[in-house]
């Protein structure tokens, strides 16, 4: 029988008060789901990765970014939290929707 992988939301912080900072929060946030993924238990979504959807389609709104992300996490087994989230405003949107739907929440350190 095949093995069922859980699948983990990663939430944490994305933007930031300028350029540096936004891309330290990508890098830091993908950094974590390639760590979680390589550790072969979970299946992480990695929404630090949609700025690539910019590079191709110019059509997008801040709300289509918000909605795909809500969809996985509405879908997903479990919530993670990396650290320093608590100035988000996505990831406050974010653990208030998980809460919604009784979805677990684990806070990373």
């Amino acid at each position: 029988m095949e093995k069922k992988y859980k699948r983990v939301y990663i939430a944490g912080k994305y933007n930031d008060d300028n350029i540096i900072g936004c891309l330290n929060n990508i890098k830091i946030g993908i950094k974590r789901c390639v760590d979680i993924l390589h550790e072969g238990e979970f299946i992480p979504f990695c929404p630090w990765t949609d700025f690539l959807f910019q590079f191709f389609n110019e059509g997008l709104t801040i709300e289509d970014y918000y909605k795909y992300s809500m969809a996985w996490l509405e879908v997903s087994d479990e919530v993670w939290v990396l650290p320093n989230w608590e100035s988000s405003k996505g990831t406050q949107a974010e653990l208030k929707r998980a809460k919604e739907l009784n979805i677990p929440i684990k806070f990373l350190k």
